[in-house]
Parts: structure tokens; C-alpha cells; sequence
């Protein structure tokens, strides 16, 4: 049993720390995070879930970016503390907010990943959209929120704002 929660500023350190729990060491060195310099997370997208202890189980961010000039979301990171992993937590916290950012009316969202994990989620390759290098292109992927949404849709991905 897990509580999802909006992610607060007093959150920030905690979820920070198990993103360097989960992830390597240059984590913040990665294209990706170039794209979320300075910029706010889409903050009713950012998502905390904590155990019936009230421990940090998992953490999800949104950042607002731009595809070729229309808006999107950059999905992540996406995490799952260790002692909690293979429990489906990370399908919950990417299912509810992608529901919560369909409610919120984004029509599109892109993360660099592993396909076949994303795919269960509806997540497809992106062709013709460019993430800053180096990225491998086989992993940049999105996912509609409403029907076409990435119809069309091409170029450099670049900072919102």
C-alpha cells in the first residue's frame, strides 16, 4: 500500500537523495537535465509515494519542454527505492500522472528510455524529434494524451520559456 502525494519543496532533498540512490553518479551530466536547467517542474505532475511508514518509496517529475515549437512534457526521473522495486510502483506513479496530466490538458509527453518497460505504458520511438547529444535516438519516446497529439510533430527538443 503506497500514498501518492504531490511532490512540496520540503520534499525536494528526500526525493533528490533517492534519485542518487537509484541512479548513477553523473545522473545530472545527461542531456536531459540540460533541458530542466533553471526551468520549474510541471509541479501537479510531481509525484511522491511513501509506504504505510511514511518512508519515500518512489518520486516522479514532469518538466515542461518544447518539440519543434509545441509544448510537451519531459517525463522524469522516475524512481522506486530498492527495498521497493518489483512491486509495481513505478506503473503507479506513471500511470496517475499521466492521467493527471491528461486532466490538466497536456496533449503530449516524451522521456528518454528504455522502450519495452515504456511501451507498456504507450509509449513509442519518436522519429524526427532531436534530443540534445548525446542521446541515442532509439530511446527518446512519447506518448499521446489525446488522440494525434505527436502527428506532425518534429525537431529539436528545447527548454520551455
Amino acid at each position: 500500500m503506497f500514498t501518492l502525494t504531490p511532490e512540496t519543496p520540503d520534499d525536494w532533498w528526500e526525493v533528490e537523495a533517492l534519485y542518487d540512490l537509484c541512479f548513477a553518479p553523473g545522473r545530472t551530466a545527461l542531456s536531459s537535465y540540460r533541458l530542466r536547467d533553471e526551468v520549474a517542474p510541471v509541479a501537479e505532475l510531481c509525484l511522491n509515494a511513501r509506504d504505510r511508514e511514511g518512508y519515500l518509496a518512489g518520486a516522479i517529475r514532469y518538466w515542461p519542454v518544447q518539440v519543434g515549437g509545441a509544448a510537451a512534457l519531459l517525463l522524469g526521473p522516475v524512481a522506486v527505492h530498492p527495498t521497493h522495486q518489483g512491486e509495481g510502483l513505478g506503473g503507479l506513479l506513471i500511470n496517475a500522472s499521466l492521467h493527471r496530466a491528461r486532466d490538466e490538458g497536456w496533449s503530449r509527453v516524451m522521456l528518454v528510455g528504455d522502450a519495452p518497460y515504456y511501451a507498456r505504458f504507450g509509449f513509442e520511438k519518436l522519429d524526427g524529434v532531436n534530443m540534445p547529444p548525446p542521446t541515442n535516438p532509439d530511446r527518446v519516446l512519447g506518448h499521446a494524451l489525446r488522440p494525434g497529439a505527436w502527428d506532425g510533430i518534429t525537431g529539436d527538443v528545447t527548454r520551455a520559456g
